[in-house]
């Protein structure tokens, strides 16, 4: 089963990117593997999606390029399965036998792209990056989000509560009264708080507690 590895605290602007192509034509396999190589990007070929279940993906920032018939599953069939499984990869269907139908299923299924063959080598290219720029962009706000949760656990109980409770919108007042504490001991851990988060401000300390679901 395909398998996202934890993703890398290392920026993903410094990672390399992937292109997965799964299509049971070996010309077509090749050329797209030629295509991507002549401007510099990695790419891995399968024939069919059980092949490409068997691969684990790193974490970089990548998409899949993917035949809608294939033995075995179908194109829409793998990304229905990559769905339940939560794999967030970006997917540019192809087809030769396109129709409107069928291109609207992928598209409502969250599709980048829906490209016809013969296609044209710059609109592969383009779809391609569209496809990895909106990876590396989930991938960088996920990387944000592991960092938030690492911060936000190495506040003590008492200094998650009283964020917790900054971010309701109470005042140190009032949050001394929740807890049982006097109020500049309330302002000594929000200030904690927000020196080990890296808040910049009370405002920013907010963001983050909504951030991380607090």
């Amino acid at each position: 089963m395909v398998k996202i590895a934890p993703t890398s605290s290392q920026p993903t602007n410094d990672v390399e990117p992937a292109v997965y192509v799964v299509d049971d034509d070996a010309g077509v396999r090749d050329s797209l593997g030629l295509l991507f190589r002549s401007v510099g990007l990695r790419s891995e070929l399968f024939r069919s999606a059980n092949e490409f279940l068997q691969r684990k993906l790193p974490p970089n920032p990548s998409c899949l390029v993917l035949d809608v018939r294939l033995p075995g599953l179908s194109g829409f069939e793998l990304h229905a399965e990559l769905t339940r499984v939560n794999v967030q990869i970006p997917i540019i269907f192809i087809t030769a036998h396109g129709d409107i139908p069928m291109s609207v299923r992928a598209m409502k299924a969250g599709a980048v792209d829906f490209i016809t063959k013969p296609f044209r080598d710059q609109d592969m290219l383009d779809a391609v990056t569209a496809a990895i720029t909106r990876d590396r962009t989930r991938l960088d706000a996920e990387r944000a989000r592991i960092d938030l949760q690492g911060l936000f656990a190495s506040l003590t109980s008492r200094e998650q509560e009283v964020m917790a409770l900054v971010a309701t919108g109470l005042m140190n007042k009032q949050i001394a009264a929740h807890v049982g504490l006097s109020e500049i001991t309330v302002k000594i851990h929000r200030g904690h708080a927000m020196k080990k988060m890296h808040a910049k401000s009370l405002a920013d300390l907010v963001k983050m507690a909504e951030s991380l679901g607090i």
